[in-house]
């Protein structure tokens, strides 16, 4: 039987504020943490789900257990970026609304310190910040966290894998040592638990590290040029989606939007380089489906929370299985069914197979529709709005018999097509003798240094296997460093300490320039020079018979001289 709120024990202030925020009955994380965090002091490492209800299921119970009275700094809450600062700060407030004094303060970058530090000196029990703007403040003194109880570390593995461990470590220093910390992500890796936990009990809603249930996993398989025209395809084919695209750099997630809104789609981008101002009107925008599509890096779209998503489609399929478990999260929420798409070339089909290890699903390859398809799916679609569309006939009534003068020379029939063609033409003209995206896998594949006459550059790196390197990783590192992801790569050889990799010769000062700077890839420093050309097969056989007798006649001359 399920646990209702009333049933955990809450005071009745929060449970006010509850009913107010229309929560009927605890989500499973809910329902499993709100009891633990009020009667243990243990570590927690919760796991579940984007979307589960999580602000919930810790900010719920540490409302209740904060004393309101003190003005001393009771809690910590840390979290990946400014927008998921602001969306826990804001339901946090919701929670507190009817607790006297309680105050919640967010310190985050990209806004006045200033005013911050103001917030702090007026007393507060609860800070929700981000890792770099904690750290200034307390080395600055004015965020003193020494008597804090609770330690929140929210989307723990994000806020490492965007670099903040040193900041981490530094605050965690700061806390006291018998705080309770608790974890919560959609995925924990082992070595994050270990480092920042102490004997914590486990909490988890549904497999570890695996995605929600009621997610459609699919995949379509492109040439990389025709990347482009088959997110256009997709999107098509879904005349009602509202969904996120998602991209791996800023400078590819504006090309992408740019050429959609170019396209007459509705959509928008959200990435780093916006002014808070900027991602504020995009988010809401997003929010009150002003905008059907999306396209996003995964840091940028951390802080949105958005419930009926009907899809996710991965531009680019992440080098870390992981981070496509997040991404599809997003989908799916609520109990609604929701669609994760993958567009990938033939070299990525083995990072589908290390998402399906990872998160025990199974993907389906599907076919990219073509032009036939797409226009019967619009045609009926739009017939579906006309037949559901809500009339008004107070405003339309006065205009009628001019209209039915206007078009009485029309058969019902021909009326019909008129009206259809409207706004259905443009879909049969683009998609007339559309060509066929997909690629069979009867397709021969040449060498990349053969196609397109592209001249290769050979670069050595000294990451190797034992770095955890992989090909599908190694391009992932080069196209971030770069910022951008039309460097053509050609062959890839990975050893146990070092690789070697070929990149289009027009692009050798950009990779060196990228990586001419303070660059980790599984906390080793990056090092990429240029290499000299792979000896050819015949130059390698001469280079060993010449050193062969080189060998001899030095044995030679040692004979001689003894």
């Amino acid at each position: 039987m399920q646990l209702t709120f009333e049933e955990t024990g809450l005071k009745p202030e929060i449970l006010k504020a509850i009913q107010e925020m229309g929560f009927e009955t605890p989500t499973p994380i809910q329902e499993k943490m709100i009891p633990n965090i009020l009667n243990s002091q243990e570590d927690v490492v919760a796991l579940a789900q984007t979307g589960t209800g999580k602000t919930a299921a810790f900010g719920l119970p540490l409302v209740h257990l904060i004393d309101a009275e003190s003005n001393t700094i009771q809690c910590l809450v840390l979290c990946p970026t400014r927008e998921l600062c602001l969306q826990i700060t804001n339901d946090l407030e919701n929670f507190s609304k009817h607790v006297n004094r309680l105050k919640v303060v967010a310190v985050y970058g990209g806004a006045s310190i200033e005013n911050q530090i103001t917030a702090l000196k007026k007393g507060c029990q609860l800070v929700v910040g981000t890792p770099g703007r904690v750290h200034d403040l307390i080395r600055r003194g004015k965020l003193k966290i020494n008597k804090i109880k609770w330690l929140v570390l929210d989307e723990a593995d994000e806020m490492l894998s965007m670099g903040f461990k040193d900041e981490l470590d530094a605050i965690l220093e700061q806390a006291p040592y018998d705080r309770q910390t608790l974890l919560f992500s959609a995925t924990m890796p082992d070595d994050i638990v270990a480092t920042y936990t102490r004997n914590p009990t486990e909490v988890s809603v549904g497999k570890r590290n695996a995605g929600a249930e009621n997610i459609n996993h699919i995949y379509y398989v492109v040439h990389a040029k025709d990347r482009y025209l088959a997110l256009k395809r997709i999107a098509d084919i879904h005349p009602d989606i509202y969904g996120i695209v998602f991209c791996r750099t800023r400078q590819e997630t504006k090309e992408i939007a740019e050429k959609l809104i170019a396209d007459g789609y509705n959509a928008d981008a959200l990435h780093g380089d916006l002014s808070q101002a900027q991602r504020d009107q995009v988010m809401n925008r997003f929010r009150m489906n002003a905008l059907q599509i999306l396209v996003a890096t995964d840091v940028a779209a951390r802080g949105l929370d958005v419930n009926d998503l009907t899809h996710v489609i991965n531009y680019n399929l992440p080098d870390d299985p992981e981070v496509y478990i997040h991404r599809s999260g997003r989908t799916g929420r609520a109990g609604r069914k929701g669609t994760s798409i993958s567009i990938i070339h033939m070299r990525e089909t083995g990072k589908i197979r290390d998402v399906e290890k990872k998160s025990g699903k199974k993907f389906t390859r599907k076919m990219i529709p073509d032009g036939q398809e797409i226009c019967e799916k619009q045609l009926f679609h739009l017939v579906d709005r006309v037949e559901k569309i809500e009339v008004d006939h107070a405003q339309i009534d006065p205009y009628l018999e001019v209209i039915f003068k206007k078009l009485s020379w029309l058969s019902r029939e021909e009326l019909i097509k008129h009206f259809v063609s409207v706004e259905f033409n443009r879909f049969l003209s683009y998609y007339k003798d559309a060509p066929d995206l997909n690629v069979r896998a009867e397709e021969k594949r040449e060498p990349r240094s053969r196609r397109n006459n592209t001249s290769f550059s050979r670069f050595y790196i000294n990451l190797g296997s034992k770095h955890k390197l992989s090909a599908a990783r190694l391009i992932g590192l080069i196209n971030e460093q770069t910022d951008r992801s039309d460097i053509e790569i050609g062959k890839i050889e990975i050893m146990d300490k070092i690789a070697f990799f070929e990149a289009d010769s027009r692009f050798d000062k950009d990779i060196l320039r990228s990586f001419n700077k303070s660059v980790f890839f599984e906390g080793a420093p990056v090092l990429v020079e240029m290499s000299k050309p792979k000896p050819r097969l015949k130059e390698q056989k001469k280079d060993k018979e010449a050193s062969f007798f080189r060998k001899s006649r030095s044995r030679r001359k040692e004979r001689k001289r003894r």
